[in-house]
């Protein structure tokens, strides 16, 4: 397999993108959506202004790897090369995505829209939801611990069905622990 380092990708495609591993590259305004993504290799990587919606990463490895105000809907990253996966993601609209069981602690979700995303199973300790929507979001055998959901909005997670130890939460949001009670809360 072919490898890139240092170098900056602009407007393009993966029919423009040779199957490699890419380290340290900056991708900018490249349009991913519906293309086969499977088993490239990102590490140290920042994508920005990227669209990847419903793109194939089977076995896609993401290192380190930064999306800036990126569009990506519908991705599986449970499909993705689990070993070393790390990413952070600010501005991102991520909506009808899955991270099932993976383990991607320390993850940074920062203005991001996460409406209907899975995260069954999954380790998002020390996670961070920055000014994230996490509208219709999946929380079930999710283990949150000390991750902080103090400015999440519309999240719903079941304590009894979840792992929150220090978890982090303002006031004004706590409504979203107590949907399964089904209480009013004004």
């Amino acid at each position: 397999m072919n490898y890139f380092s240092d170098q900056k990708f602009t407007k393009i495609s993966t029919e423009k993108l040779e199957k490699a591993d890419y380290e340290n590259c900056i991708f900018t305004e490249c349009n991913f959506a519906n293309q086969d993504l499977s088993d490239f290799k990102f590490s140290d990587c920042d994508f920005k202004d990227c669209d990847f919606s419903n793109a194939k990463i089977h076995q896609t490895a993401f290192r380190d790897v930064v999306f800036k105000n990126c569009k990506m809907i519908g991705l599986s990253f449970d499909d993705a090369h689990s070993f070393n996966i790390s990413f952070k993601f600010e501005g991102c609209l991520l909506n009808h995505s899955s991270f099932y069981q993976l383990d991607i602690r320390k993850t940074v979700f920062k203005n991001c829209s996460l409406q209907e995303v899975d995260f069954t199973e999954a380790n998002l300790s020390n996670s961070f939801f920055d000014d994230s929507n996490l509208t219709n979001a999946v929380f079930d055998r999710t283990i949150l611990d000390q991750a902080n959901l103090k400015n999440a909005i519309n999240f719903s997670i079941d304590p009894s069905k979840n792992q929150l130890k220090k978890t982090k939460f303002a006031k004004d949001n706590l409504s979203g622990l107590l949907d399964q009670l089904q209480i009013i809360i004004e």
